[in-house]
């Protein structure tokens, strides 16, 4: 099978898990769908490894950026005004956590240290994961934000629940 039928059928199968993740009703669950749909079809080994067209993956990359940008308004100007200190204080906390986590992972464990670093990182899947392809590990990143944020998004809304009364 050529290359579009084969990028046409993992469209459709990132598709297909994007619309079935909906129905769990967790947040961000059409890109952790359309994530496990492709990736399953990827795994199986039926089709060829996914080849893009020179130029999607920037396409894509602006797109993401564009849908990430527009959710910053002036009200999270804002807020920021308030929030500034514990941004800072969360963000820092992130970034060393993922650090000592990442080279701890990559020492402990065994696996690559950009691996490690990067999955440890306290981004978001879709932003870690070009990260990760732009030093070859894209896939191996992303499985590692996959889980992360299934799992977050699973247990983090229960937490809530129970630990802030309303």
């Amino acid at each position: 099978m050529g290359a579009p039928w084969n990028l046409l059928l993992y469209g459709l199968a990132g598709l297909l898990g994007g619309l079935l993740a909906l129905r769990t009703g967790i947040p961000a669950a059409p890109l952790a769908g359309a994530l496990l749909g492709a990736a399953l079809v990827s795994v199986s080994g039926r089709l060829e490894l996914a080849s893009w067209p020179q130029g999607t993956r920037t396409g894509l990359e602006i797109a993401i950026g564009t849908v990430i940008g527009t959710g910053l308004t002036a009200g999270s100007l804002a807020d920021l005004q308030l929030l500034w200190k514990p941004a800072l204080l969360i963000t820092l906390t992130l970034v060393l956590t993922g650090v000592v986590v990442g080279l701890w992972c990559s020492r402990l464990l065994g696996i690559d240290p950009v691996v490690a670093l990067l999955g440890a990182a306290p981004g978001g899947i879709s932003g870690m994961s070009l990260v990760g392809a732009e030093f070859g590990v894209g896939a191996a990143v992303a499985a590692l934000h996959a889980v992360r944020l299934i799992t977050v998004l699973v247990v983090l809304p229960l937490v809530v629940k129970l630990a802030v009364p309303r």
